[in-house]
């Protein structure tokens, strides 16, 4: 049996495709979710990140609904692949191919955690106190 589920975040919006076959157009969503650990090492947080591949109407519904910090829970099959890259070599894959997925919190509590910047009445938008330290300049 080959059965995966998962929970986490998408660390990334869904990169969208469609592959033409003959007259068909299917849609392919690809993104890696990041799944805590049950154990963490010396206390610290750690997580796994999981590529993860959805075709057709899966992909549609990643591609409408999914972005960067959405948590949900995926049930799938793990899939493994090769193919070779232009210098010869053989690249190994590991993706968790998505039969299905559901929100795992309300759009409420989504938001709360992950707030959309909101533009000020000049048009710039508020930097918040916590990515001061991030800025690449003073």
């Amino acid at each position: 049996m080959n059965k995966v589920i998962l929970m986490g975040r998408l660390t990334r919006d869904p990169d969208v495709r469609y592959s033409q076959n003959g007259n068909e157009h299917t849609c392919v969503a690809r993104y890696t979710l990041a799944v805590d650990r049950a154990r963490k090492k010396d206390g610290a947080p750690s997580a796994d990140f999981i590529s993860c591949v959805a075709f057709g109407k899966n992909g549609e519904f990643a591609e409408k609904y999914l972005k960067k910090g959405t948590k949900i829970c995926v049930c799938g099959h793990w899939q493994t692949g090769s193919y070779q890259n232009q210098e010869g070599r053989t690249i190994y894959t590991n993706d968790c191919v998505i039969e299905s997925h559901d929100f795992a919190e309300s759009k409420r509590a989504s938001e709360a955690e992950h707030p959309e910047p909101q533009p000020t009445d000049d048009g710039f938008m508020n930097v918040p106190d916590v990515a001061e330290d991030e800025l690449p300049f003073s």
